[in-house]
């Protein structure tokens, strides 16, 4: 008796054979070996096992006449599976499907996984019938594999992406982007003061902030990449196509804000840091490990000045560790040879003009290298004990200076969070006073929040025993920092000084500044604190802050920080009071620099020397005969292009505005948003690879005819 099978076109088989054909087939379905299943021509299901149904919990009719790719899907997250061939597009291939986990999209909502086996049935005409073939469930099987794939990629501590995954998912994405030709930035961070707590408070403890950690990046991140925890405090972010530098900039801002606001960690207050580097494909590297090693020079550069920061790769950073140690060095010798020396900036009373206060700032001049910032060579001496000899000496030599001063003039000292956690700073200030002789309410210490990311109740008693000594203590860059408020309610503070870069933009009507310049005068009023507004440059700005109530400023419109020399010629000439002088308005900064580039106009390029710099404009001199109006491109190296106007042109010097402003580099320093890309380059004829130290438009002009150049060149040679 012939009779149509479901796996074969026509096969005759004996009727007693077929009986038993059909108990064996119900036997497997009914012991759940498996199942069968078949789908028609147009891909829809047209039987499956009653055992299958059953097992599903689910009606025949929710199932039979739907489309398969309806009902299953190849999971993501399955290991084993590639996840560029989905189901349908292997149903569609007619391909044969050999073991394929699918994801089983029950109405119930419970996930279920099966293995699939199947082959299209084609006559001997060469018309598709359709699936037929066998299932069987894998759900438990497939969890267990999830788990041990999630065990072999995550961090068991925080849930995040371990080194093992973020080394590949780097390593894809990097290979992905560099044939697209699209940009992906990497942040390396670490955590600042996050041993003090795992060694005081113990590693359980030091667990649970990390876990808490890992929530804040997450909540910071979401969705606009992965992020990985490499082990011990290190964490990494991957972020796709982000190659804005402001962008950037701002979000690891946020990162070192959110992580830097006080945890409670078994019903203690625990406080750390966090510093950031920030690489960029395909700028700082196309492969892993190139990318990584920039990152991780840009991380350790943003530890070494001073912490609590951002810092982007640049080239310059290859031989920091070198440069460290030879500054480290020179700055023993300084100390020992006298180099080092205070200067004095005033801070004055408003009402009168009178001068109140001084604030001692640190100077070096070096022999070779000239002025050395302090900004430069205070976090080399904070991660040595250099910092605390360092203190030490500012601290006498400020109280010896302050002692021919009139008594009514105080004398403010920075303290470094690392020097105020030293065990012998107590005994430093009392043998200051009491050698020096000056009355202790005449020292004022000036802190940052930084002091408070350590032991908290050891701070609370420094702070009591400063407070017993009667010497005065103020809050430093005050409203820059996560949780200044928190600081107020504990820390016995007599002075709150407002950080410079709200009054930097508190003339800015798309800016709030002037508003909390106003409420932190309101606040130390309510408080019954002093208040200083620093940096202070212009009278716009210097009207604007007298009329939100400031008492005291301290500012280049009054005067800027002088030896003791010049302040002893004041005294001695009854100068007492300062008039302020400066600037109607303020204007962006401008940081004197030393630094050859190159300037492009037309289809040439000139090589100049650039004198300042602020984030809008700048004064290069080296080209003779540039009108007024001309339009330029300034080629500051590593592919950071600048479009800029002529605004002032006398002799070899030209002072330029930027078509769009440098945002800061996360150390001080300016940068552009955006630079260009080495694609571009390569298309331009330059090799596709990482750029290195160097200026490269002059390849992007091509080797065609040239014009002639406009412009003469001129040598310049540093003063």
């Amino acid at each position: 008796m012939a009779v149509r099978s479901l796996f074969k076109n026509t096969v005759v088989v004996p009727q007693d054979h077929q009986s038993l054909r059909r108990e064996v087939l119900d036997d497997f379905e009914q012991a759940g070996i498996g199942w069968i299943w078949a789908s028609d021509a147009e891909g829809q299901l047209i039987y499956l096992s009653e055992k299958a149904i059953e097992w599903l919990g689910v009606e025949g009719s929710a199932l039979i006449g739907q489309p398969l790719v309806s009902l299953f899907a190849i999971d993501k997250d399955n290991p084993d599976e590639r996840h560029d061939r989905p189901l349908n597009f292997q149903l569609s291939a007619r391909s044969r499907l050999s073991n394929l986990v699918v994801r089983f999209n029950s109405p119930s909502g419970q996930p279920r996984w099966w293995s699939l086996c199947g082959h299209p049935k084609i006559d001997e005409e060469g018309e598709f019938h359709g699936y037929r073939g066998s299932a069987r469930d894998v759900t438990e099987e497939f969890r267990q594999k999830l788990e041990d794939t999630r065990a072999a990629e995550f961090d068991s501590l925080t849930g995040l992406a371990n080194r093992h995954r973020m080394e590949r998912r780097l390593d894809s994405t990097l290979a992905a982007y560099k044939s697209a030709k699209r940009s992906c930035a990497l942040m390396m961070l670490d955590l600042d003061k996050f041993k003090y707590v795992n060694d005081t408070m113990g590693h359980p403890a030091g667990d649970d902030l990390l876990r808490q950690v890992g929530e804040r990046l997450r909540a910071v991140i979401s969705n606009r990449g992965e992020i990985g925890r490499l082990g011990g405090d290190e964490f990494q972010v991957i972020l796709p196509d982000v190659d804005d530098r402001g962008e950037l900039g701002d979000l690891a801002d946020k990162i070192i804000q959110m992580l830097s606001s006080p945890y409670q960690v078994e019903g203690k207050r625990a406080i750390i840091g966090a510093s950031v580097g920030i690489s960029i494909a395909p700028y700082d590297g196309l492969e892993r490990g190139e990318l990584t090693r920039s990152a991780d020079l840009a991380l350790y550069a943003a530890k070494n000045g001073g912490r609590g920061m951002y810092r982007f790769y640049s080239a310059e950073l290859k031989d920091v560790e070198q440069e460290r140690q030879v500054m480290l060095d020179d700055l023993r010798e300084a100390m020992e040879k006298n180099q080092l020396s205070l200067h004095y900036q005033p801070v004055v009373r408003t009402s009168d003009n009178a001068v109140v206060g001084f604030e001692g700032l640190m100077r070096w001049e070096h022999p070779e290298k000239g002025n050395i910032p302090p900004m430069h060579f205070i976090p080399v001496a904070e991660d040595s004990d250099l910092i605390n000899r360092l203190g030490e000496w500012a601290i006498r030599r400020a109280c010896e200076d302050a002692l021919q001063w009139p008594e009514t003039v105080r004398v403010a000292v920075n303290v470094s969070a690392k020097q105020f956690a030293n065990r012998g700073f107590l005994a430093i200030i009392t043998q200051a006073l009491a050698d020096t002789g000056i009355d202790p309410d005449r020292l004022e210490l000036e802190l940052t929040e930084t002091v408070f990311l350590g032991d908290i109740e050891a701070t609370e008693k420094t702070f009591a025993a400063l407070k017993q000594l009667g010497v005065r203590l103020a809050l430093d860059d005050f409203g820059t920092g996560y949780s200044s408020l928190s600081y107020l309610r504990s820390a016995p503070f007599d002075k709150l000084k407002v950080d410079k870069s709200f009054v930097d933009s508190c003339t800015q009507k798309d800016q709030n500044s002037a508003k909390i310049i106003s409420a932190i005068i309101g606040l130390s009023d309510a408080l019954g604190m002093d208040v200083t507004v620093e940096g202070v440059e212009a009278f716009d700005q210097f009207n604007l802050v007298c009329e939100k109530g400031a008492q005291y400023i301290q500012g280049w419109i009054y005067s800027k920080a002088r030896p003791q020399s010049e302040i002893l010629e004041e005294i001695a000439g009854g100068g007492y009071a300062i008039e302020p002088d400066g600037p109607d308005t303020y204007r962006p900064e401008r940081r004197s620099v030393f630094r050859r580039i190159g300037v492009i106009h037309d289809d040439h390029r000139y090589d100049a020397v650039m004198r300042d710099l602020s984030t809008t404009g700048s004064r290069i001199e080296g080209l003779v005969g540039v009108p007024v109006g001309t339009g330029l491109v300034l080629d500051l190296g590593g592919g950071q292009l600048v479009v800029c106007e002529v605004r002032r042109s006398k002799d070899a010097t030209i002072g330029v505005e930027f078509e769009t402003p440098l945002i800061s580099d996360g150390a001080g320093g300016l940068c552009t948003r955006y630079r260009v890309s080495p694609y571009v380059l390569a298309s331009a004829g330059m090799p596709l690879t990482s750029l290195p130290p160097g200026n490269y438009p002059s390849a992007m002009l091509g080797d065609g005819p040239k014009s002639q150049p406009q412009f003469m060149q001129v040598s310049v040679q540093r003063n």
